[in-house]
């Protein structure tokens, strides 16, 4: 017999909205995220298809594919453990590409793929999955840090290195648009988690 968990609601709120409208992933905050179904309008993610990477070897790099990794979501509570781990007073969202930045919802980067975002505001996002760390995103951490000048390479790579390590399962989600609307801060949403199970 495989054992089956139970689904569960979960409530939260939004704390911020953010959104990448330059050339890369850095994004800052903004007074609502407008959402249709290719993503965020003007973010550095947004489109119904994406190119391939190295997170799909079975592809060709390059190739077009389903864009399921339109919105970042991150935790307020999650970020708070990974700053110290990191020897940082605060790590800041947008240096590491937030969309959303959320609150409430304990161990929100083990929430499974699949899980429903029902905001408030009538949006629902379909997590993809987990958004696991890497050393662009922790790059960025450097540089913002000041860790990035003459003499401090050493210094930023490690940095880049410690941030795979201190972000491990709290790194949070990537997610797509299932239902088009508005994000605002402060938007209170639920969460619904499918019957889990593990396939052997």
């Amino acid at each position: 017999m495989i054992k089956t968990i139970p689904p569960k609601k979960l409530k939260g709120k939004v704390a911020n909205v953010l959104a990448a409208k330059g050339t890369d992933f850095v994004s800052e905050a903004v007074d609502e995220l407008v959402l249709n179904y290719g993503g965020i309008e003007g973010d550095f993610h947004a489109g119904l298809t994406r190119s391939s990477g190295s997170r799909e070897p079975w592809y060709k790099r390059g190739t077009q594919m389903r864009n399921e990794r339109q919105i970042s979501i991150l935790s307020v509570e999650e970020l708070s453990e990974i700053a110290p781990a990191m020897g940082l007073d605060e790590l800041k969202p947008e240096w590491i590409g937030a969309n959303l930045v959320l609150e409430g919802v304990p161990n929100l980067s083990y929430l499974p793929p699949r899980s429903l975002l029902f905001f408030d505001g009538g949006v629902t996002l379909r997590v993809d999955g987990y958004n696991a760390p890497c050393r662009l995103a922790g790059g960025s951490i450097a540089i913002h840090v000041g860790a990035v000048g003459d003499g401090e390479e050493a210094r930023a790579t490690d940095m880049a290195l410690s941030f795979k390590d201190a972000a491990h399962m709290k790194r949070g989600l990537v997610a797509w648009v299932e239902r088009e609307g508005v994000i605002k801060p402060g938007e209170d949403f639920t969460v619904r988690v499918w019957e889990q199970w593990v396939y052997e």
